[in-house]
C-alpha cells in the first residue's frame, strides 16, 4: 500500500491517509522497487507517538520516471527486542536512513553491514558510544598503513575524520566519520513556534546552501497552509536565487581544484567571478549568501526592474569569463593529466550507493529534481537539459559545474527577459498550519537533491521535522572514488564533491 503524490507542489498529507503497512510488506516492496534505477529513497525516518510507546516509521520514495512521491510507513513497539532485517544489506543508499535510525532510537537492523554511528546527536539511544571510541574499519597486513586526516583541518574547514588505509601510496580503503558538531538543528526547529526563527535556523543548515534550504523549508510550510504556496513559488525571486547560489558555488568549486593543482590563474580568476556573483547577491538582499531572500509565502526583498536588469546583466558578464577559464582547463595539458581517469566513481556504484547531484550526474546517473520533480517556474521549463557526463572522474565532474553554470546563467536570462514587477509577495509567519499532517519541501540545490520534512501534530504544530542534505547520500561516494588513488590524490576527489560537514551534522 502506497500513497501517491503526483507532483511536487503538492498540498500536505494526513498522517492517518498514510498507508500503514508491516514490515514484511515494506520490505517486500522497497526491496522490489529500488531493483530499480527510476527509484530512489528521498528520506526515511522513524519517530515516536505521543505516548512514546510505538515508533512509526516513514519513506519518501521518489519515482524518477513518473515524477511521483511515494509514500508509506509501519509501526513497532518502542521497546521491541524483535531486530528488522536490514535493507542495506540489499541496496546500500539506505544505509545512512538505518544508521540514523538505530543511533537515534536503539532499533536493530539484523544483517546491517555497515552498523555505525552516523551523526552522534544529544539524544542518541546509546549514549556509551562516542566519537572517541568509534569503530573504524582495520585491515591487518606488514605492508599496510593508515594516515590519519583530521577531525581539526587547516583555516575555517569544519571537522570531519578520514582514516586511510593505505600500501605504499596506495589507498585501500577510507572511512570518513562525522558527527563532531552537534548542532541540533532539527530539535531546535520543533523548539519553538516562531515561524521566522525557523527559516532563519532551515537557511542555516549548511551556509553554502542557505536558498535550497530555505527554499526546502518554505516548500514544506507553505503545503501545511492553505493557498500560501502558489504564488510565492511561481514569483521569479525562488529559482533566480537557486540558480545565482548554483553559479557562485560551482565557481568556487573550479577555483578550489585549480588551487590544489597548483594553476594560480585559474584559482584568482575564479575567486573573482564568485565575489562577482555573491555580491550580485548581496546587492540585489543585503546577504551574501542568499539569507533574508527566501521566505514562506513570499519575500522581504522582491525583484524590481532595476536590480532585474543589475541580476540578468552579472549573470550573462559572469558566464562569459567563466567560459574561458572553462575552455583553459579543458586545454591544459597539466589539469587534464591530474583530473581525468582520477577518482572515478562508476555509474552502477553511484547507482547502489543513491548518490545524487551534480556528482550523480557526472558519473551518468540523471537526477535532477528541477527535471524529474519539477516545482514552481522549473515547471515551466519544457526540455530542459540534464547535463550528464558519463566517465564519473574528477574532470567529469569539473565539466558538469562549468556546464550547469552556463545553463545557470541562460535560465536566469529567461527568466528575467522582459521583466515587469508584480505586487510584492510578502512572507506570511502566522498562517496556521494543517494539524496531523506531512509535508515536505524537495529542491535541487547545486550540490544536489535537498529534502525537509515537517510532521505536525493535533494542535497544527510542528511536532517533528527532518532535513537531508545532498552530501548524506554522496560521502560513500567520495570515499570509494578515492579507492585505487595514490593518497596525494585525495585533495583533488575530495574537492570535486565538496561535500557538506554542517548538512550531514545537523
Amino acid at each position: 500500500m502506497i500513497y501517491r503524490i503526483t507532483n511536487n507542489t503538492a498540498p500536505a498529507v494526513a498522517l492517518d491517509d498514510i498507508p500503514v503497512v508491516s514490515y514484511a510488506a515494506f520490505y517486500d516492496d522497497l526491496a522490489a522497487r529500488l531493483c530499480d534505477e527510476r527509484y530512489h529513497v528521498a528520506h526515511y525516518f522513524a519517530l515516536p507517538d505521543e505516548a512514546e510507546t510505538h515508533l512509526r516509521f516513514f519513506c519518501l520514495l521518489l519515482d524518477d520516471a513518473a515524477a511521483e512521491v511515494l509514500l508509506t510507513s509501519f509501526v513497532m513497539d518502542y521497546y521491541a527486542e524483535c531486530p528488522l532485517p536490514s535493507l542495506t544489506a540489499l541496496h546500500p543508499q539506505l544505509h545512512p536512513f538505518e544508521r540514523e535510525i538505530a543511533e537515534r532510537w536503539g532499533v536493530r537492523f539484523e544483517g546491517m553491514p555497515w552498523p555505525k554511528p552516523l551523526r552522534f546527536p544529544c539524544d542518541r539511544a546509546d549514549r556509551t558510544s562516542t566519537i572517541d571510541n568509534y569503530p573504524f574499519y582495520r585491515m591487518e597486513g606488514r605492508a599496510l598503513h593508515e594516515v590519519n586526516v583530521g577531525p581539526i583541518h587547516a583555516g575555517i574547514i569544519e571537522p570531519g575524520a578520514f582514516r586511510f588505509i593505505c600500501n605504499g601510496e596506495n589507498v585501500l580503503h577510507l572511512e570518513i566519520a562525522l558527527g563532531y558538531q552537534h548542532r541540533g538543528t532539527e530539535r531546535l526547529m520543533t523548539a519553538t513556534d516562531n515561524r521566522l526563527r525557523q527559516v532563519l535556523l532551515a537557511e542555516s543548515a549548511a551556509g553554502d546552501s542557505s536558498v535550497a534550504h530555505a527554499t526546502a523549508f518554505a516548500e514544506a510550510v507553505e503545503k501545511l497552509t492553505d493557498g500560501t504556496a502558489a504564488a510565492a513559488a511561481l514569483a521569479p525571486e525562488r529559482a533566480v536565487a537557486i540558480e545565482l547560489e548554483r553559479m557562485a558555488m560551482q565557481i568556487a568549486d573550479t577555483g578550489a581544484l585549480c588551487m590544489d593543482t597548483g594553476y594560480q590563474l585559474g584559482q584568482v580568476a575564479c575567486e573573482a567571478l564568485r565575489t562577482m556573483t555573491i555580491n550580485t547577491t548581496q546587492a540585489w538582499g543585503g546577504n551574501r549568501f542568499g539569507k533574508g531572500l527566501i521566505r514562506p509565502a513570499g519575500t522581504d526583498h522582491p525583484l524590481t526592474a532595476e536590480k532585474a536588469a543589475m541580476i540578468r546583466g552579472n549573470a550573462a558578464e559572469i558566464a562569459r569569463r567563466y567560459a574561458e577559464v572553462c575552455r583553459d582547463l579543458r586545454t591544459s595539458p597539466s589539469l587534464l593529466a591530474r583530473f581525468e581517469q582520477c577518482g572515478i566513481v562508476p555509474r552502477t556504484e553511484m547507482v547502489r550507493i543513491g548518490g545524487v547531484g551534480q556528482a550523480a550526474r557526472a558519473s551518468g546517473v540523471a537526477r535532477d529534481i528541477r527535471t524529474t520533480h519539477p516545482w514552481g517556474l522549473y515547471a515551466g521549463q519544457p526540455g530542459r537539459e540534464t547535463i550528464t557526463e558519463e566517465e564519473g572522474d574528477v574532470m567529469a565532474r569539473l565539466s558538469v559545474r562549468c556546464r550547469e553554470t552556463a545553463q545557470a546563467a541562460a535560465l536566469i536570462d529567461r527568466l528575467l527577459d522582459g521583466f515587469a514587477p508584480a505586487a510584492p509577495v510578502r512572507p506570511d509567519y502566522d498562517a496556521p498550519l494543517r494539524p496531523a499532517s506531512l509535508a515536505f519541501g524537495l529542491v535541487e540545490g547545486w550540490r544536489g537533491e535537498t529534502c525537509h520534512v515537517a510532521v505536525t501534530d493535533s494542535a497544527g504544530r510542528i511536532a517533528a521535522y527532518r532535513i537531508k542534505d545532498p552530501s548524506l547520500h554522496n560521502w560513500m561516494a567520495l570515499a570509494l572514488a578515492v579507492r585505487g588513488e595514490g593518497i596525494s590524490d585525495f585533495p583533488i576527489c575530495n574537492k570535486s564533491f565538496n561535500l557538506s560537514y554542517c548538512g550531514h551534522d545537523l
